[in-house]
């Protein structure tokens, strides 16, 4: 358990972020094609807004997307995901003092951002893309890796596994952590995420939130989001707008089985369940 790891904070540039009991990260997406929230907050006084309002409620990291990694979702260009995270990430550093997070696999971006006061970098694509491992090396920045089955384009068009999904999610974790290894990222600067809905049926997902505890054997913080998706609605019938109840149950779970970073789009009902949950958990307030 983390309780008895002596990682309990995370070195996130300038900022340092506090990891003995769990955390809410706020989802900030800035692009016109996101399941959920896509085409919300483009414009950059739109988007520190909302940034502002997920601090005030209680985030403690907010991350920042500039390409859709929705299933089915196309690739964006170096210079479009610049263009739509640049400006907002440097405005939530400088007005909101924000520790930010952002969401990418561009080696371009990852450097950029990091010149402009971002203090962690979050891959779905686990450092794999080419020039990834070098650019999160030297942007000195704590990184996110994440599993995944596939493309976003075609991730759920047939996922299978050959065996348990939470050994072939180990498996895989394991292996990108020896590349960061052998590339020299320190693993103190790693969290790790079991890409709940990245090439993953809904039994998938039910089961490896059921055996989530299978991932804290690596020591690492486990960053979990399950926030509006789909798993939620199969299960209860409900559209995206209608699927905070059936997160919030995730939520709970999640951190009963080892989660301290949860990513969500409703902050402020999260981080009342975050801390019902770690109440319980630990027996007092």
């Amino acid at each position: 358990m983390m309780d008895n790891d002596s990682r309990t904070s995370l070195a996130c540039g300038r900022h340092r972020l506090d990891l003995s009991f769990p955390r809410v990260m706020g989802i900030l997406n800035v692009t016109p094609d996101s399941f959920s929230d896509g085409g919300r907050h483009l414009v950059r006084d739109d988007a520190l807004r909302h940034a502002g309002q997920m601090l005030a409620e209680g985030a403690a990291i907010i991350d920042i997307g500039g390409e859709s990694t929705r299933p089915g979702a196309d690739p964006v260009s170096s210079q479009q995901e610049l263009d739509r995270v640049a400006t907002v990430v440097e405005a939530l550093v400088r007005e909101l003092d924000a520790l930010v997070s952002v969401d990418t696999s561009n080696p371009e971006v990852m450097r950029e951002v990091a010149l402009l006061g971002a203090g962690m970098i979050n891959d779905v694509r686990a450092l794999e893309r080419e020039g990834a491992m070098e650019a999160a090396l030297g942007t000195g920045l704590p990184v996110c890796l994440m599993h995944r089955q596939g493309e976003p384009r075609d991730m759920q068009q047939t996922p299978r596994y050959d065996g348990p999904v939470e050994e072939a999610v180990v498996e895989f974790l394991e292996s990108r952590l020896a590349a960061c290894a052998a590339a020299g990222l320190r693993r103190e600067r790693l969290l790790l995420d079991p890409g709940f809905g990245f090439g993953k049926t809904v039994e998938h997902n039910l089961r490896l939130l059921n055996r989530l505890d299978r991932l804290e054997g690596f020591g690492l913080p486990l960053l979990v989001g399950m926030s509006r998706k789909s798993m939620i609605g199969k299960v209860l019938a409900r559209p995206v707008e209608e699927r905070l109840w059936g997160g919030l149950a995730m939520t709970a779970l999640a951190v009963d089985r080892g989660a301290r970073i949860l990513r969500v789009h409703d902050v402020g009902p999260n981080v009342d369940a975050v801390n019902m949950t770690w109440a319980v958990l630990k027996e007092g307030c």
